[in-house]
Order: C-alpha cells, then structure tokens, then sequence
C-alpha cells in the first residue's frame, strides 16, 4: 500500500485554524484516516466499503440525535 499523498479534511472542522478534524485520503481501495493535529502520528487504513458502511452508520445514528 502507498502512502496517500492528497488529504482532505472533513467539512465539520470548523472555523479557526481548523486542524480539530479528521482527514480522509484515497488510496485506489482503502481510505486512510488520520488526526489532523498529529500529522505526524500514524494514520490507519480500511477497505473502501468498511469506510462508507461506517459513515453510513454515523450520518444514521446523527439523525436521530437531531
């Protein structure tokens, strides 16, 4: 597996500098995922449709918390 090169931050990091966040990054099958305040930590991977199953789950589970 290769190291991602292009991250993206979530849409929910907020004002200010905007480092409190998730970042996500396409690895052609696995999306990795790191804190975007330790840059420098390890990030950790999933098989793409792990990730989406997971999303799907939380945008479910916030919904009902609206």
């Amino acid at each position: 597996m290769t190291a991602p090169t292009q991250w993206r931050k979530s849409s929910y990091s907020g004002g200010g500098d905007g480092n409190d966040c998730v970042e996500i990054a396409d690895l052609g099958g696995h999306i990795a995922i790191r804190d975007s305040k330790s840059l420098s930590c390890i990030s950790f991977s999933a098989p793409t449709p792990a990730f989406a199953a997971f999303i799907d789950v939380l945008k479910e589970r916030r919904g009902r918390l609206t």
